[in-house]
Parts: C-alpha cells; structure tokens; sequence
C-alpha cells in the first residue's frame, strides 16, 4: 500500500485579494511561513516522513512544499497537478465565479471543464501511484479545485469536503491499494490546533 498526503498549497495574496487563481499565479503571503511550519511540525510530530514529493509548476504549490518540508524533501513538478484553467476568468473577482459544481461553465471562455480537470488530476495521480513501491509514503501539493475534482472521483463529494473544510495548507489523506485510491482522513488547522476527520 501506498500512502499519499494531497496538500493545498498556502495561503496566496489572491487568496487574501478574493481573486479567481488558476494558471495565473500568485505570491505567497507571510500567513504561509507560519502555515507551513505548523504544518512540518505536524508531520514530525506524527512520525510522518515522506520518501518522494511531487508538486504543481505554479510556484505557490512548490513554495508551499519547499517551506513544509524545509527544503529537505527531492520532488518533482507536474503540469497535471495545476489548477483548473479557467480562461478569460483569470485574476478576476471570485464574485463572477457561477455557483458549484462548474460542469463546462468555462469552457466557452477558453478554459477547462471539471470532467477535464478530473480526467487530468486522475491519471497524473495514477501515474505518481504506480510509479512508487509499497509502503511509501508520499506529498503532493496542488491546488483546491484541483484537489476537490480529484477527490470526487474516487470516495469524497465535494459537499463533503466543504463540510469538512479544507483551507489553504490542508492535506488529504489517501491509501493506494489494489490500483484503487481512498481518501481516509482530512487534516485541518482548525481552532489553532490541527483536527483529523476520518472518512467512510
């Protein structure tokens, strides 16, 4: 079996700005540093110690995993691993976002439909799964919907996870076994301390 920690990067400044972030890229806020340490203290605080890292190309996603693992953790950068691509929506205000689920809303603006965001986050998952040995232990930073359409397909909905929650720097927990992916934990920083939600 093997276990893959899935991350949403840190908190960007078009996170703080309430600016739609897919390709575009965003600098990380300071908020990050602070994230990503309590987040690496986590890790080694449970005897979690990864044997591969894999992040996004956008730079807010191989920052956050730098930060998180101080540096120490080789890793690569897959383009399967970006966000939703969402057109001539780009750096616009979230509140010309359409309601969830987007289905094909952007595409007619030159982006990315969910089942296109899905089919990629799964097979570059699937990809990452197959090419490491059992037992491994392995971090993935991408980006929320991302990380949602993905989680969709396999055993979450996304009305689960947004009851959960799932902010910046959280990790889902997933076992790969018998070519199958199931998400059985969501890591939070809730309250100022970090809650673990078991998943069915």
């Amino acid at each position: 079996m093997i276990t893959i920690y899935l991350m949403r990067h840190g908190q960007t400044y078009f996170n703080l700005w309430h600016k739609i972030q897919g390709w575009t890229d965003s600098p990380l806020t300071e908020e990050v540093i602070k994230q990503a340490k309590e987040i690496g203290r986590y890790f080694r605080e449970n005897n979690i110690n990864f044997d591969k890292g894999y992040s996004s190309t956008s730079e807010r996603a191989s920052d956050t995993l730098e930060l998180a693992t101080d540096h120490q953790l080789p890793y690569r950068r897959l383009k399967g691993l970006k966000e939703e691509y969402f057109g001539s929506f780009e750096a616009e205000d979230e509140r010309l976002n359409p309601p969830v689920p987007y289905e094909d809303f952007f595409v007619k603006y030159g982006g990315e439909s969910e089942d296109q965001v899905k089919m990629r986050m799964h097979d570059t998952m699937l990809k990452i799964a197959r090419e490491n040995a059992d037992n491994s232990n392995i971090l993935i930073v991408s980006h929320a919907g991302a990380i949602f359409n993905f989680l969709s397909t396999i055993n979450m909905s996304i009305d689960q996870l947004f009851k959960i929650g799932f902010t910046n720097a959280s990790v889902a927990k997933i076992e790969f076994k018998n070519d199958q992916f199931k998400v059985v934990e969501i890591i939070n920083k809730k309250n100022n301390k970090f809650e673990v939600t078991q998943v069915n």
